[in-house]
């Protein structure tokens, strides 16, 4: 695997020579393109200025929206200029309990590996006492002139590197939340969902869970590269109330804990075995 970037990890006077890799693949999904229906040709998308019309790259800058249509306009020189200088290190300055970081923070997950046999000593020193104080290592590391703040921690035989979020990339709640209703539920009501959460729980098993909509989405396009057209698959509605559209919550909870409600997860397991035929 092409490593996504090389350089060392530091930790204080210790500095080993690693590499980065892309630790998810977006390659299991389908990318759907928008086509012409006559030609079957891809659309294109033009660069344009209305009232003007299409724009050479040449005469393409960048800016900074201030609001209103105004924008500042940056120039590639300026830019190059402040770019920060591609620096091959990730210093580990702060150590933290990992569950203490908040998850908005992760942004995107990548393997760190030693980068010979040289640096595979000091990276098992790094990972077992990563191990030992249970802590994540956080520091800052540049990616194609772009600091990043990043979070290391011991993942199974190696290492974990996620990039994180600064500060002030993150929106406040309050606002958000404020339309949440300050009135305590009835206390059967949250035992009844207490106990309902403790008969689901167990550990955390993703293979379990399956992209429904991308496994149907593959079936359908080796359909219609086999046979060229699609065989209809019957869809069945999900039962609903009758009535009113208000659930008796209580009442709900009860069902789901007595396990009454099991039945109602058949009918899309059978629509499922329908629109792969």
């Amino acid at each position: 695997m092409r490593a996504y970037w090389k350089g060392h990890l530091r930790l204080s006077l210790v500095a080993i020579a690693v590499e980065l890799h892309a630790a998810t693949t977006s390659a299991s999904r389908l990318g759907l393109h928008q086509l012409d229906k006559k030609t079957g040709k891809r659309i294109r998308y033009e660069k344009i200025v209305p009232g003007k019309g299409k724009v050479a790259d040449d005469n393409i800058v960048k800016g900074f929206e201030l609001g209103s249509g105004k924008h500042v306009i940056l120039t590639p020189e300026e830019l190059e200029h402040i770019k920060l200088e591609t620096k091959h290190s990730i210093d580990l300055a702060q150590f933290v309990d990992y569950c203490d970081i908040d998850p908005r923070y992760f942004e995107r997950p990548y393997y760190l590996v030693p980068a010979d046999e040289v640096s595979a000593e000091g990276y098992v020193v790094i990972r077992e006492a990563l191990k030992a104080t249970k802590k994540a290592g956080i520091g800052q590391m540049t990616m194609r002139g772009k600091e990043n703040l990043v979070a290391v921690k011991p993942c199974g035989d190696g290492l974990l590197l996620e990039t994180l979020r600064y500060s002030d990339e993150l929106r406040k709640s309050d606002k958000i939340f404020d339309r949440v209703p300050n009135k305590r539920p009835q206390k059967d009501m949250i035992e009844l969902a207490e106990e309902l959460i403790e008969r689901k729980s167990g550990p955390f098993k993703p293979e379990v869970f399956k992209d429904h909509y991308g496994n149907a989405l593959k079936a359908l396009v080796a359909e219609k590269r086999k046979k060229g057209k699609v065989t209809e698959a019957e869809e069945e509605e999900s039962p609903r109330p009758k009535g009113d559209n208000v659930i008796d919550l209580m009442e709900a909870l009860k069902k789901s804990v007595s396990g009454k409600a099991k039945s109602a997860a058949k009918p899309r397991k059978t629509a499922r075995k329908r629109a792969r035929r």
